[in-house]
This record gives structure tokens, sequence and C-alpha cells, in this order.
């Protein structure tokens, strides 16, 4: 695919986010295009910004000083410091605190490739002054920029496969593709959290999330898990909360409003990626060839969907539903005190209603299924 620059959806947010003594902080996993989205910042909004990498050496002597004074001179005369990788740059929060609150009109922002550890670093110090934006794999609402509807549909089996990681995007061939998601996974998708004190164990990770990998759509029991792997339960747990903070995976709960009958404290895991799940389990065959198809649709769909929710500002709380007796709803979406349910399905079939129970309990919901025909607007409209 022969493009230079596919349109971010955050891009306006974040022009209209910066502003003086605030500071922006881009959260995101590694290789979405954080750099990329800084760079375009300032080619269209910002092109006398100082960018510099938490990663120099240089610049970490300077960000770490906690001195106002050493803190101005590195600034000078911009109105913008923008800190790429801000994670490596030690009291990060602090320092970047006493530019905000001692340096009049100066507008700030940061980059991190993890949440847990720029959080750690930026959270206290910036009560107030700070604005989080999350950037992810690249979303079909982006896409549509540069695609026909007939382009994305004969993509479609590609994104379930290979997912949407910008330069997958972008490149020509499956095999391509496949070398870049198992660097990705070698070189990048344990390396935030492996640098925290205590995780030192990439096999235990890996088998844990190939574990999740073969379970979408299913409720996780941490105990069986921890049986399964060799882990305590505690270990299992700390695993998970360190993936998601990662933007690895991230977790529903389930929906109840006390019945009886329905499971909420259960949880089900899903991918930020799909590409990332298949390498996860080395299995890039077609549809065709593979017994998961149902499986991948579902991730697909629910991630496409949280970044739609995201990028639109949609303000929405989702889960999943299912009772003791087995029936069950992908999705639930509250917004503003109104229920969505939505079941997905590969397969379109018509006339499929919502599982009784639902019905009778929540009637004044509403309900749709997503199918292969139909998923373009729920991913990329309401």
């Amino acid at each position: 695919m022969r493009v230079d620059y596919i349109r971010q959806a955050q891009l306006a947010r974040l022009a209209r986010s910066v502003a003086p003594g605030r500071v922006v902080v881009v959260y995101g996993p590694r290789r979405v295009g954080k750099t990329t989205l800084i760079r375009r910042y300032m080619r269209q909004h910002d092109p006398d910004a100082l960018l510099v990498s938490g990663e120099d050496i240089d610049v970490q002597s300077f960000l770490e000083s906690q001195s106002l004074a050493k803190l101005r001179a590195f600034v000078g005369r911009r109105r913008t410091l923008i800190v790429d990788e801000a994670q490596h740059v030690r009291s990060i929060g602090l320092n970047l605190k006493l530019l905000a609150d001692h340096v009049d009109g100066l507008r700030i922002i940061a980059t991190g490739s993890s949440s847990f550890d720029l959080a750690q670093r930026t959270g206290e110090p910036l009560t107030g002054r700070k604005l989080t934006l999350l950037l992810l794999p690249l979303a079909q609402l982006e896409l549509q920029d540069i695609e026909s509807a007939h382009e994305t549909r004969a993509h479609l089996e590609m994104r379930l496969i290979h997912g949407s990681y910008p330069e997958v995007v972008l490149m020509d061939s499956n095999e391509d593709r496949e070398i870049y998601l198992k660097e990705l996974i070698a070189s990048y998708l344990f390396k935030d959290v492996l640098q925290l004190e205590g995780v030192r164990h990439a096999d235990k990770l890996l088998r844990l999330l190939q574990a999740l990998a073969f379970q979408i759509g299913g409720e996780v029991s941490v105990a069986e898990l921890g049986t399964r792997l060799g882990m305590s339960r505690n270990t299992v747990e700390r695993y998970l909360d360190l993936l998601e903070k990662a933007y690895v995976i991230y977790g529903r709960f389930g929906f109840s409003r006390n019945l009886r009958k329905e499971i909420a404290r259960s949880r089900r895991y899903y991918f930020y990626d799909n590409g990332i799940r298949n390498g996860l389990i080395n299995n890039f065959n077609p549809l065709a060839l593979r017994d998961d198809a149902g499986a991948l649709w579902e991730n697909y769909v629910m991630v496409e969907r949280l970044k739609h929710n995201l990028y639109t500002g949609r303000q929405t709380e989702s889960y999943f539903w299912r009772t003791y007796d087995r029936q069950e709803i992908d999705l639930i979406e509250e917004r503003g005190g109104r229920l969505d349910a939505v079941q997905m399905k590969w397969s379109p079939k018509p006339g499929r209603r919502a599982p009784r129970a639902w019905r009778e309990a929540y009637p004044d919901s509403s309900f749709r299924v997503v199918d292969r025909e139909n998923y373009l607007e729920f991913i990329t409209g309401g």
C-alpha cells in the first residue's frame, strides 16, 4: 500500500489539547505511531517546537535535574517542549511540573510506551496539569480515509490475521508482515514489563498470553491458569495487570444488575491487535484453514469498537453478559442509562434474537448482531 501518512484520529484531539501550563501525555504500545503523531503535529501546528528523546543521556541530565535554572536553559525561547519516550527520564513528572508552573506560556507534550511506568512518574506531581491520550494500532475509522468500501472488505481477512499495526498495514506481502510481527513480539512486546522489578520470566508471560489467545470470548479462571502454568494466583493476577497496562491485552467484566443467575465477577480478555494474538501462537494460516475464525472475528470487532469509542469521545462502559445456564451476549454497552447488547457472528444469519433471559430482564435495551456483512457501520459509525 503506497501511502506516506494515514491520518491519525488522535491528531486533531492532540492539537486541541495542547495549551500553556498543561502537560499532554500520549500513551500506547510500542510501534503504533506515537513519534509519527508528534512529528505530524509539529508539521501542521507547531514547527518550532523543541522535540527531544528521553533516551538521550544529555536530555536526561537536564530533565532529571530538578533545577529550574537548568530546565529554563534547556527550553530556551521555545514555546513547546515535546519529550518522546519520556518514561526513560527519572522524576519526569516533577520536572515537567516545574516547567509548567514556572515557564510562562510553555506547552508540554510527553509520550510513553506504557501507562504504568509513565503514570508512576507523572501521576501525582502533575495532578490537575495533565491530560492523557491513548494511541492504539490503526483503527478502521482511520483506514477508511485511504480505502474504498470494496478495498476495506477485500482487506478484512488480512486484518483478522495480521492485524493493524501501521507498518503491517503498509506492507505489501504477508511474508513481510509475519516477519515483522514475530520481531515485534520478540523485541518489544515484553520490554516494558520485564524492566519492572520482580518480573524476570519472559517464558511465563509468553505461556500466559498463549493460554489467553486460545480463550478469546471465554471466561478466564485465574486459579485454573495458575495451576496449568505452574504459577501462584497472585503471580497470574499481577502478570495480567501488567500486560493490560502495557497495552497487550484488555479485560471485560460481566454485566449484572444483581439478578441471581447472572455472572458478574469473572473476566474475558482480548488482544489489542489480532496480529499479535496470532503471532503468539504462530498461526498465520488463512481463514479457510483454521477453526478459530469466530474468535478472530470477536477480537477484531471488540477492539475496533473500543478504538471507535475512544477516538470519537463516546463515553461508554463495556461488559459481557452471561448466565449460569449459559445464555450469553458478547458485548453490553452502557451509556447515559441506556443498554445496547451486541452479538458478534462471523456468518450472517437473519432473525437472530437476544437470549430470552436478557429480553425479560432488560426489555428496554437494544440488540443487534454484527457480522461480516454489516460490521463497518458498527466500528466506524454509530
